[in-house]
């Protein structure tokens, strides 16, 4: 199972949880670059799910992004640059977050003091702490939160993780993993002021 339809199955299976009465559920997403954006549009096709608020400190992404929900579904999501008054909307029912990864484990835990079900991108947390924070909220607030690890459920990595478990390998006693790729610095600035579109 890829990305794409994990994220639609989940949105899916959490609108029909989440729905009740109302029968639809009022998501906002924090973050809305690249994998903000990509929320966004596995979302729109789904049923009972509107996209009800977009939240980023990049005030153009946030109109480039409201914009593509706004044609595709004729409404304009409220826009905000600060997640807290997000949290505190109580037409909310449910937050992603595709924020940068040191804040991913924060945002999820005030949305879920605030009452919100949460869907975190990976990591979910900095460290083995914040992951425990992170599900000792949940289960104190009685909140979903869902973590976006997909990859674990593809088809060929499923079929190793079977093997292994199969003994085909024998005894698994150590495991190394090794990244090839790197980012370049982006290096000390100058100091300047901030642009007029950044909160």
């Amino acid at each position: 199972m890829n990305r794409r339809h994990f994220l639609v199955s989940a949105s899916a299976a959490a609108a029909q949880s989440w729905a009740g009465a109302n029968d639809r559920v009022r998501v906002a997403i924090v973050g809305v670059g690249s994998r903000g954006s990509a929320h966004i549009r596995e979302m729109l096709p789904v049923t009972n799910i509107e996209i009800a608020a977009l939240v980023d400190v990049d005030g153009r992404r946030t109109e480039t992004a409201a914009a593509t929900v706004l044609q595709r579904t004729g409404k304009r999501p409220k826009l905000e640059t600060d997640m807290r008054r997000i949290f505190e909307d109580k037409e909310i029912d449910a937050v992603t977050i595709a924020t940068p990864n040191h804040w991913h484990t924060l945002t999820a835990i005030w949305a879920m003091q605030a009452g919100k079900d949460v869907y975190v991108e990976k990591p979910v947390s900095h460290n083995i702490w914040e992951g425990t924070k992170l599900v000792e909220t949940a289960r104190k607030y009685n909140r979903i939160a869902a973590g976006g690890t997909q990859r674990r459920w593809w088809g060929r990595f499923r079929k190793a993780v079977e093997l292994i478990h199969g003994g085909e390998i024998g005894d698994v006693y150590q495991a190394n993993f090794f990244f090839p790729g790197n980012r370049e610095s982006i290096r000390y600035k100058k100091t300047k002021e901030p642009p007029s579109w950044l909160a």
